[in-house]
């Protein structure tokens, strides 16, 4: 089993690469996914997180309403600190847990967006950083994910650098191009991975 940890800010097009290496046959565990899931309505995570946060974070229907909760955690870190503390260890059980259940001989991809910023980089034996300027990434974030400029510039700015990112990589795949020129990009770094 090759243990590859994917990486990158932001708007970077990390969740692109994620998705053409599972179509490559990559056992992808996506941590943000997880993270949703430890969420969920009825969850042991989301009334931890209520408690910790109020009730004014969930929409009408119960479920967390996580731009709110972005808002509140992205301006201040010691709030985010107190959501990291709640979230983490669930998402890390979820991990193990569909780490056990890939096969021996699997490329599993670790999709871990803050792997830098919580010194997860040991944790692989490969570290793949999706790498794009702040600019193209906040551009991508306004116009394509519909975020105000200055909550854009707030996600951008409380993760890593992009030159820590790049500290780590043991992989870059540059992504300011074409989807074409990602795939490409995408193919040769799998060949290498399965070789």
């Amino acid at each position: 089993m090759l243990r590859v940890g994917l990486t990158g800010g932001i708007g970077s097009g990390k969740s692109e690469v994620s998705r053409r290496l599972a179509e490559r046959g990559a056992v992808v565990i996506d941590a943000d996914k997880i993270a949703r899931e430890v969420v969920e309505p009825g969850s042991e995570g989301l009334a931890r997180v209520v408690a910790a946060f109020g009730e004014e974070i969930l929409r009408e229907d119960g479920s967390l309403n996580r731009e709110k909760l972005g808002a509140i955690v992205f301006a201040d870190s010691d709030r985010l600190a107190t959501l990291n503390g709640i979230v983490h260890p669930l998402v890390g059980e979820r991990v193990e847990e569909l780490q056990r259940q890939a096969p021996d001989d699997a490329v599993v991809v670790y999709d871990v967006p803050l792997l830098v910023e919580n010194k997860l980089a040991p944790m692989y034996e490969v570290v793949i950083v999706v790498d794009a300027s702040d600019e193209v990434r906040l551009d991508r974030l306004t116009r394509v994910r519909g975020m105000s400029e200055q909550d854009a510039r707030a996600r951008v700015a409380a993760q890593a650098s992009r030159e820590e990112r790049l500290g780590v990589a043991d992989v870059v795949i540059p992504n300011e191009g074409t989807l074409e020129e990602l795939d490409a990009r995408v193919a040769e770094v799998w060949k290498r991975l399965r070789g």
